[in-house]
């Protein structure tokens, strides 16, 4: 007896389904590249550093508009999950597929099965860590960025390959069915396609116990639950405490990814004798917390996104990163490496480009919403820079070396 005798495989749903990914999946890879190139990897602090030649063009990531990684990492993340009962459901209707033996009897067989396997493979390995990250759940033993990073290669590959060989049996398939005749056909009247070459529609099927239109409903029931239950981490505001999904979703007040306790950060090390050491002048400037008040203050509404899909807008209050560069004594800085309190990890030091200094809006923080900044927030001082990722506006700032 078949194992797979379900009458709604076939042609026409496979290629629905593919289509969906055709469409989101381009999308998926462009943010997640772009997001790469937001950590600036011309000055190697991008992870993996040490790329080959997978390596991306150098640019300058632009701090306008300030929403900007807030929209890619929103999209790149908020896509990642939805599709996954679409993923699912591709997988179902194919499965037939997976079990046909000898798996390849051609050269063009034999290229289909290696572009299946590299697509099927990695967009799991991409939505298991991914997933994996976002819970800060690493059980897999690896560092995340670099399988996240080399795993996308594969899939991209895999992707191009299984489009160049299949996208004219997926445009076959969506002819094979009017869609209006779908969505009007109920279960009495759902009756399987007819044998296709490919072996997706079963020769001995079952009969049905949903429509073609009801999978379409399941499936799309399964990307709006997903969809309504994480989006609230991206929109921030009344809408987090919707993201029931997510660990930094809940709540009013903005997360945080890393407490100073995590940080290794001691009260003493932020108290009355913190200093600010300002490098790249003539001489090193050493300021503490009041003189860096009595300087010139500039409020901005801004957004801090995170790889993990959040976001939220604040409104912060300090001196802006061009002032304390004049204050240093350098003009017109290339870059600048700011190192922070924090005890080891990836992320205790950031190089900004020229571009994200001399924004007006790029402050180092002392208050956010009108009160000192929180410990776990960054206390006494932290840099936000429009369009950043949210690990690069580096928090417990020790000191900031401008580079001319």
């Amino acid at each position: 007896m078949p194992r797979w005798r379900s009458p709604l495989r076939g042609p026409w749903l496979t290629s629905v389904f593919g289509l969906v990914l055709l469409v989101a999946l381009p999308i998926i890879f462009v943010t997640g590249l772009l997001s790469y190139s937001a950590y600036s990897p011309q000055f190697g602090q991008a992870i993996p550093a040490d790329v080959g030649w997978l390596r991306l063009p150098a640019f300058t990531w632009p701090t306008h508009p300030s929403w900007l990684y807030r929209l890619t990492q929103g999209l790149h993340v908020g896509l990642g999950l939805v599709i996954i009962p679409v993923v699912l459901a591709k997988l179902w209707s194919v499965i037939p597929r997976l079990f046909v033996w000898p798996p390849a009897r051609s050269v063009a067989q034999l290229l289909e099965r290696l572009s299946l396997a590299m697509l099927v493979g990695g967009v799991l390995f991409q939505i298991v860590t991914g997933v994996l990250n976002i819970q800060y759940d690493y059980i897999f033993g690896f560092s995340f960025y670099d399988g996240h990073y080399f795993g996308a290669w594969v899939c991209i590959a895999g992707f191009l390959m299984h489009i160049a060989l299949k996208i004219p049996h997926m445009i076959t398939g969506l002819r094979s069915l009017p869609f209006r005749e779908v969505l009007r056909t109920n279960v009495a009247d759902t009756r399987p396609q007819p044998l296709d070459p490919a072996g997706l529609v079963a020769a001995e099927p079952a009969e049905p116990t949903m429509s073609r239109r009801g999978a379409l409903a399941l499936v799309g029931s399964g990307v709006l639950l997903i969809g309504l239950l994480t989006v609230g981490q991206t929109l921030g505001g009344a809408a987090r405490s919707t993201a029931l999904l997510l660990p930094r979703g809940r709540g009013r007040d903005f997360p945080v990814n890393k407490t100073a306790v995590a940080a290794g950060i001691a009260p003493e090390n932020v108290g009355a004798d913190w200093r600010l050491t300002l490098r790249g002048g003539p001489s090193e400037v050493v300021l503490d917390r009041g003189m860096l008040c009595a300087l010139p203050q500039r409020t901005v509404r801004l957004p801090i996104a995170c790889v993990e899909g959040w976001s939220t807008v604040q409104s912060w209050t300090g001196v802006p990163l061009v002032e304390l560069a004049r204050v240093a004594g350098v003009r017109s800085p290339r870059s600048a490496r700011v190192t922070s309190l924090q005890r080891g990890g990836a992320f205790g030091r950031a190089m900004l480009q020229a571009n994200q200094i001399g924004d007006p809006d790029a402050l180092l923080a002392l208050r956010v919403n009108g009160a000192d900044l929180p410990i776990d927030h960054g206390y006494p001082a932290r840099v936000i820079v429009p369009a950043l990722p949210g690990v690069h506006n580096t928090k417990w700032v020790a000191s900031i070396a401008f580079e001319a």
